[in-house]
């Protein structure tokens, strides 16, 4: 009687130790946090988000300083901001180029055959940059001085002394000069339709006297609030 005894106890035993395992939840994984930090850099690459990923590959240089399966990520990320270099440059930022070049630059140290081509476009840009500027400058210090307008604003309102015949004769010649010189387009602003005809044909031939072939181009407005004046913009360079 007693081996059936000792039978059934370790049975019994065995069922309950069998029940209590099948009604324990499986143990979840943790994730490896340095496979997660990897796949966090490695969907920034691919979403061009450089100064994250570059961020995101600092902690992991940090943490293992001397893993050499990091150097491939720090040349992707090298190239994602050559890449970037060239294509803000063709667009003509050359500052934004510059900076993206000097990123790359920073990341890939010992490869300096990896950045040269883009430096030496950034440097013909900013020299290009520079000699229009200059061009610019000899330009404006080439024209005449400024008679009536301001040649730095948009444009200039010129009140006009429609009732003193000799004071608009001088002010007409004045402002013939300045559109003449600095390419102004002209706005004739009259309170009557009537002041038009006269004060355009009057400027006119001041400009044609100074130079036949200037493409005058006048636009007229009636405005009743405001008193006969002409409102010239000069060209932009």
């Amino acid at each position: 009687m007693k081996p059936f005894a000792s039978r059934y106890l370790l049975l019994v035993a065995f069922s309950v130790l069998l029940g209590a395992c099948q009604s324990t939840p499986p143990v979840a994984e943790v994730p490896d946090a340095r496979a997660t930090a990897i796949a966090q850099l490695e969907q920034s690459l691919a979403s061009s988000e450089l100064a994250t990923a570059e961020d995101q590959l600092a902690a992991l240089q940090k943490e293992t300083p001397n893993d050499q399966s990091l150097e491939q990520y720090q040349r992707q990320l090298a190239e994602a901001y050559l890449r970037r270099s060239q294509i803000v440059l063709q667009k003509g930022d050359v500052n934004a180029a510059a900076t993206a070049l000097s990123r790359a630059r920073a990341l890939m140290p010992k490869a300096p055959a990896l950045t040269g081509g883009v430096n030496g476009a950034i440097t013909e840009a900013r020299k290009a940059e520079l000699e229009k500027a200059e061009a610019a400058l000899l330009a404006a210090e080439a024209k005449p001085k400024a008679k009536v307008i301001d040649p730095t604003a948009e444009s200039t309102t010129v009140a006009l002394n429609i009732t003193d015949s000799h004071k608009l004769r001088r002010q007409l010649d004045a402002i013939a000069a300045d559109v003449v010189n600095y390419e102004c387009g002209v706005t004739i602003q009259a309170p009557r339709t009537d002041d038009y005809p006269w004060l355009a044909t009057l400027l006119t031939k001041r400009v044609k006297k100074l130079d036949p072939d200037f493409d005058l181009k006048i636009e007229k407005q009636t405005v009743r609030t405001v008193p006969a004046q002409m409102v010239l913009s000069p060209r932009k360079p």
